[in-house]
């Protein structure tokens, strides 16, 4: 009998202040929604760094007529010169897990067909040089094979792509930070304003709780609706939000990134799985312990 009595008043607290309601689901929404964004790109950044430092290159160039680097002193790289390079690398095995030879000519298609919008892709294959790649066994070792293989006749640069990436995985790393900070913003606002959609319920039914504690209703059968109002509220907010979340991942990342971005890897759906319930648990904590904090200290009943 009791727990009706209670389900009854969260039913008609809700009604009572159905626009509060709506108001802490909308906020609660967003705010989940922001932390979400930003927790699937931490973990997008992650899922990258696995693929691709698996798969990074160290680029030896090659001299080519006219170059501007200093070892090559305008010349181009013989063919002596190209043998000893390869017998250098291959030298270093196990830190080299292959070595294997670009030319000019397929370096420039290659890069056709990978940025073909960019510039450099009608520029004319002047801009590019033999080179070899140099698939490593650990991404780490690049000083290595760096330190044994610059300076080398015939050797323009050593490029590592690794370097590189890290540039790319910083920006994202602080974009997806930078979505965490807001959403602190926003749920710091959902937190004001359940704490004050708290009090002005609590000032609406103040007759009601007067009469619930003459009669000897204890604090807890008083405060429990409150709570339980709130909580409803923000749960839903919180389940919404990782719906647009999941709808943004399958249709986003899954469904346009991925097809369209054939050679990375992407989140999934199955990481929304995985955050989701942290998410929702955290908005149930935050926002029972913002009510029962805000009823005992500012209401006192």
């Amino acid at each position: 009998m009791r727990f009706q009595f209670l389900l009854g008043e969260i039913g008609n607290g809700l009604r009572r202040n159905l626009s509060m309601a709506v108001s802490v689901v909308i906020v609660t929404m967003i705010s989940m929604y922001l932390l979400g964004l930003g927790l699937m790109g931490q973990r997008q950044v992650d899922t990258m760094k696995d693929y691709w430092y698996d798969r990074v290159q160290v680029t030896v160039l090659l001299c080519a007529e006219k170059t501007r680097f200093t070892n090559c002193a305008g010349e181009a790289t013989t063919d002596a010169q190209r043998t000893a390079i390869k017998a250098e690398l291959e030298a270093l095995k196990p830190t080299v897990k292959e070595v294997y030879y670009e030319s000019r000519d397929e370096a420039y298609d290659r890069f056709k067909q990978t940025y073909k919008n960019s510039p450099l892709a009608r520029a004319g294959e002047s801009y590019f040089a033999d080179s070899y790649r140099v698939n490593l066994n650990d991404a780490g070792k690049f000083d290595v094979v760096a330190s044994s293989i610059k300076g080398m006749p015939g050797v323009a640069d050593v490029q590592d792509q690794k370097k590189l990436l890290e540039k790319f995985f910083t920006f994202m790393n602080t974009v997806s930070w930078a979505a965490i900070a807001l959403s602190s913003l926003m749920v710091l606002a959902a937190v004001m304003l359940i704490s004050t959609t708290i009090r002005q319920t609590a000032f609406s039914r103040r007759r009601e709780t007067g009469i619930m504690r003459l009669v000897g209703a204890s604090n807890f059968t008083i405060r429990f609706p409150f709570v339980m109002e709130t909580v409803l509220s923000s749960v839903l907010g919180a389940v919404l939000a990782m719906g647009m979340l999941w709808a943004t991942v399958r249709y986003g990342v899954v469904g346009f990134l991925s097809q369209t971005l054939t050679d990375t890897a992407f989140i999934g759906v199955a990481d929304v799985y995985y955050v989701a319930p942290f998410v929702i648990l955290g908005v149930v904590v935050l926002s029972s312990l913002t009510s029962w904090v805000t009823l005992r200290r500012y209401l006192r009943v």
